[in-house]
């Protein structure tokens, strides 16, 4: 609290004048970042550019906000005030789907996303890859933080697991996939 007071150019006191609590600090700075990250990432999709402009906006936006929050961080406000943490999830349930839904869509439209693909089921899978890059936990695992996450997720949701080796190997053979 010496440090943010310092750094805001105020007293302690003065902060707890705008703010009851410690808790209602963090709570602001959550509600005041899902807010900003919603408006830049409509800027974005609202925009000019094509889909691949228009992702890459999106994916460095997203990180910049993601990569501020260190694990520790994160493994205290999930222990001290799960409400705080919960509400992180919050936001991202009430944008990823409809946002990442989006920008998918554009990609479909703009063929550079699969016809084929359920944009639906897309969105909602990411979600759950977006939970896990704030999992203290699994960011204690890896040895990660939350930007290094995103980074990794990114690179697999994107680039996938296989070689192009691979790919043409198994082919038809992969699960849900008709066999030859």
């Amino acid at each position: 609290m010496d440090r943010l007071a310092l750094a805001l150019g105020m007293s302690k006191k003065t902060l707890y004048v705008h703010f009851p609590s410690k808790d209602a600090m963090v709570a602001a700075i959550i509600a005041a970042t899902g807010v900003s990250i919603r408006r830049q990432v409509s800027a974005i999709l609202d925009g000019p550019g094509r889909f691949p402009e228009k992702l890459e906006r999106l994916l460095r936006t997203v990180a910049d906000h993601v990569g501020v929050m260190s694990p520790d961080f994160l493994r205290d406000l999930n222990r001290f005030a799960p409400q705080l943490f919960d509400e992180i999830q919050a936001i991202k349930e009430r944008n990823i789907p409809t946002v990442f839904g989006r920008v998918m869509q554009l990609g479909i439209e703009q063929g550079m996303i699969r016809a084929d693909i359920d944009v639906t089921f897309l969105a909602e899978y990411w979600l759950q890859v977006a939970r896990g890059v704030h999992d203290p936990a699994l960011l204690a695992r890896t040895h990660l933080a939350p930007r290094e996450a995103l980074e990794k997720a990114l690179d697999l949701f994107f680039g996938g697991v296989l070689s192009p080796a691979a790919r043409k190997h198994l082919g038809q053979r992969l699960p849900g996939k008709p066999h030859a």
